[in-house]
């Protein structure tokens, strides 16, 4: 058996047959040829839209020259509501403040502070789970669950129980299934003038998030004030100035910045582990060989998690195979010329991982789950050339290395307590919400050991 793929790879579409196909699924209206191409172009009425799929222009984009290609304004549009000016939508001067504030909070050292944070948030997943051993569960909420425990954990040091954070996830939950796809406005031939629209429950789903991050981040302001704060990543975040400037986020910014990081900490942590378990339920040879290392992990201390070599390597390749984010947009700031084309002032540099993760040219049977390539050469090669899951270059995500602790460490304590097994006729299918998540949910039995 191999990892599902999306229900259809046309083999050639017109633009109006794309559009058609896109409404219903961004990831199935992506013709085959995508996947051995290194460039496609994407003509509108309005606008021209490219595609590289070569690791040398990914590199040229991403690491060489970001300045020359920020991020698109018409993705920012689709999250201002809830996003307002977080460091996922700013571009320039801005951005490079927010993350000379931001960074500092996630480097090395800070890792091993929060890993009790995430270690509880994985036990407390555990306990929930073992009420529903002997079931069929849906993952993707059992994921999301646990994904905004560590987050509330980690950032603020209170559970998802407790009362604001429960709200929040909640709020949150609501707003992802109104929220149109990330990257929609990038292919969608409207010209640029025109207004971006947001539903009346979206925009109040926003405002209601934004509220109660509000009150934490007020009250919080407040221990700071009487130096009883906890030394958890809010704290670090709110008290750091700005090494230029010497300023420190207004609340305003704060709140923007905790916006993203609960739907980037949240919602792609949610998507990676629930394919990785899916993969697991889908490879149970693999499964066993991770509940066996996994108990490295007792006793729980930060260094055991490094000793998760099968547990990392077989999370790496989830991401390979269902990269969360599954498209970037950048915009042209000059006229370019890439492979011989012209590539016009403000036209669309799409970066598709999902694309160049399986691209043809480059990796070994692409479309196969196999943790062992990463000690192959093909593997090293593309994981230093044609793997980007958190993005690269200055713009690499913030989280990357908290996110490849908390996912294997979820994962091992997961399958140390639980086997997962599929169940007949619930194969997922992937689709780009938000992020990469099952058509119908991941449907999978989950029995205790």
């Amino acid at each position: 058996m191999k990892p599902p793929k999306p229900t259809s790879r046309p083999d050639k579409v017109s633009l109006w047959r794309y559009l058609k196909l896109f409404r219903k699924d961004l990831l199935s209206a992506q013709p085959q040829r995508l996947y051995r191409a290194w460039m496609a172009e994407f003509r509108t009425p309005f606008f021209r839209s490219y595609m590289i799929n070569q690791p040398e222009l990914v590199e040229t984009v991403l690491k060489q020259r970001p300045d020359d290609f920020p991020k698109s304004g018409r993705i920012s549009e689709g999250l201002r509501p809830l996003l307002g000016d977080s460091v996922f939508l700013t571009n320039g001067e801005t951005w490079k403040r927010q993350r000379r504030i931001i960074d500092p909070a996630f480097e090395g050292g800070r890792l091993k502070d929060t890993f009790p944070a995430m270690l509880e948030a994985a036990q407390a997943c555990v306990t929930r789970l073992k009420g529903q051993a002997g079931q069929v569960i849906e993952c993707e909420e059992i994921t999301s669950h646990a994904a905004a425990d560590v987050i509330f954990r980690t950032l603020f040091s209170v559970p998802i129980e407790h009362e604001v954070a429960a709200q929040v996830f909640e709020k949150f939950r609501a707003y992802q299934r109104q929220q149109p796809l990330l990257n929609l406005a990038a292919f969608i031939p409207v010209p640029k003038w025109v207004p971006r629209l947001h539903a009346r429950n979206t925009r109040r789903n926003a405002q209601d998030i934004r509220a109660l991050i509000s009150r934490l981040i007020a009250e919080r302001a407040d221990l700071i004030a009487t130096s009883q704060a906890p030394d958890d990543l809010a704290t670090k975040i709110m008290t750091t100035p700005d090494p230029e400037t010497g300023h420190c986020f207004d609340t305003q910014e704060m709140v923007d910045q905790v916006a993203i990081f609960f739907l980037a900490g949240h919602e792609t942590s949610a998507s990676a582990l629930a394919w990785t378990l899916y993969l697991m339920a889908l490879y149970p040879e693999w499964q066993e060989k991770l509940s066996a290392e996994a108990e490295i992990l007792n006793g729980s201390s930060f260094s055991a998690v490094s000793r998760l070599k099968l547990n990392r390597d077989v999370f790496r390749e989830a991401l390979r195979l269902y990269p969360p984010v599954p498209m970037m947009v950048r915009e042209a700031t000059y006229p370019e010329q890439f492979r011989g084309r012209d590539i016009p002032k403000g036209a669309q540099i799409v970066i598709s991982p999902w694309h160049l993760h399986r691209q043809e040219r480059l990796w070994d049977r692409p479309d196969d789950f196999d943790p062992t390539r990463w000690s192959t050469e093909n593997g090293k090669s593309c994981q230093r050339h044609a793997y980007i899951p958190f993005s690269a270059g200055p713009r690499v995500c913030t989280g990357a290395g908290f996110a490849m602790v908390e996912g294997p460490l979820l994962l091992s304590m997961l399958l140390r307590n639980f086997r997962f097994e599929l169940v007949e006729d619930r194969t997922p299918v992937p689709v780009a919400h938000l992020t990469v998540r099952s058509k119908d949910g991941i449907w999978l039995r989950v029995v205790e050991r």
